[in-house]
């Protein structure tokens, strides 16, 4: 099947779909779009799911670890508390999808981009977003310790109680980023990047400062 061919759709099974559903699918059709399923809490842990998308599907605590998502794409789903350590994650899009406390440890994550996700308390230590455009993703809580967000753009962004330890911002346009109230050693770790007037105020205001 060449990359631009269109993908095999399967019809959804009627109760919750486990790995051995997902498995025949792909070994009778390669990769394929799957519309409505249910693969909650199933295990397609080393699963070869390259260039499948996935379209208002459930998977919450579903394990993708070790699985190949290589430009898979993940479009209005619910996979809320997901694992997918270790994953291969280049080229991969995600959009609309609600991934509250999702585990992205250890993944390869090359061009992996996220727009308009719920990305609260997740854990995404690590992972490159450099030169990417970030849209209204809500990071609140988020785990971002050592993430490259150099040169990016943050538009509509939480990024409120996130951990941002050695994280890298020099050249991010953070101007529409909801940053919260930053104290004086929260400020260092935007070394480098682009904040709007407003939040220097806010900045300001969070360091004891009046602005008058």
């Amino acid at each position: 099947m060449t990359r631009d061919a269109p993908l095999f759709e399967p019809p959804p099974p009627q109760d919750r779909a486990d790995r051995g559903a997902v498995a025949a699918v792909l070994q009778a059709h390669g990769a394929s779009r799957f519309v409505g399923w249910d693969f909650g809490e199933a295990d397609l842990s080393g699963l070869d799911l390259a260039g499948c998308a996935f379209v208002r599907c459930r998977g919450g605590l579903a394990r993708f670890a070790n699985a190949d998502l290589t430009e898979a794409r993940f479009e209005a789903c619910d996979l809320n508390n997901t694992s997918w350590r270790g994953a291969r994650l280049a080229a991969a899009h995600l959009a609309d999808c609600k991934l509250t406390g999702a585990q992205f440890q250890e993944v390869s994550a090359l061009g992996l981009t996220f727009a308009r996700c719920l990305l609260v308390n997740a854990h995404l230590r690590g992972v490159s977003f450099r030169k990417a455009e970030l849209e209204a993703l809500n990071l609140q809580g988020a785990d971002l310790a050592r993430c490259d967000f150099r040169e990016a753009v943050l538009i509509d962004c939480n990024l409120r109680d996130a951990h941002l330890a050695e994280a890298r911002f020099e050249g991010a346009d953070l101007r529409g980023a909801d940053l919260g109230a930053l104290q004086l050693s929260d400020a260092s770790r935007f070394r480098g990047a682009f904040i709007s007037k407003a939040q220097a105020a806010q900045l300001l205001i969070g360091l004891g400062l009046k602005v008058v």
